[in-house]
């Protein structure tokens, strides 16, 4: 398995920060991570025990504000089974916005952001098992997205993680409990460019 790859949605090449289990690409909008089992990106917020062994395909945004965004569908099995849009600074600073499957048995968006420990937050609950998600960039201001249709967005997260030029962005798939995770990101879209404004639905 090649560690870097092109889709044509995307405006750098894709590197992975460990290696999936599988992947599949149509190098153009579409992508399809299977992880291993017991993987995640997790720092306790007492600061153990420390996860960072999910699969990450991470790109340099050429760009200082831009919109990532993709469909996220997984293939659901066990409690916090997830597909992921990521931006990564290093092993101690990164966030993730999560389409997740809750101790319950509920498909639901999460977030995660880390400095140091993990600041963890469940948002809303989604029926079926594909979820819009967006990743915003806007200098050091970052925001996450989801939308049911892919054209309304809702407002999950407003945040920073410093002022970070070369801040990674990407996609990832976690298994935490399971025996390992397929999710594919579909309708990958890269573009630069500012929100008006990140609560009107734009």
């Amino acid at each position: 398995m090649s560690d870097t790859f092109t889709l044509s949605a995307l405006p750098a090449p894709l590197a992975w920060q460990g290696q999936p289990a599988d992947s599949a690409s149509d190098a153009g909008q579409e992508l399809t991570i299977t992880t291993g089992a017991l993987t995640d990106w997790f720092t306790h917020p007492s600061g153990e025990p420390v996860y960072q062994n999910a699969p990450i395909a991470l790109f340099v945004p050429p760009d200082p504000t831009f919109t990532l965004q993709a469909k996220v569908t997984v293939e659901f099995a066990a409690t916090y089974d997830a597909g992921t849009l990521f931006l990564y600074a290093h092993a101690a600073l990164w966030a993730k916005l999560c389409f997740e499957y809750s101790p319950q048995g509920q498909p639901m968006v999460v977030s995660v952001v880390t400095r140091g420990v993990s600041d963890d937050c469940n948002s809303v609950d989604i029926s079926g098992n594909s979820v819009w998600l967006r990743i915003y960039r806007h200098g050091k201001v970052l925001a996450f997205h989801y939308s049911r249709d892919g054209r309304y967005w809702h407002f999950v997260r407003h945040f920073s993680l410093g002022d970070r030029e070369e801040l990674r962005v990407g996609f990832s798939v976690q298994s935490p409990t399971g025996q390992g995770c397929t999710a594919t990101f579909s309708e990958i879209r890269y573009a630069p460019g500012t929100l008006s404004d990140l609560r009107n639905g734009e």
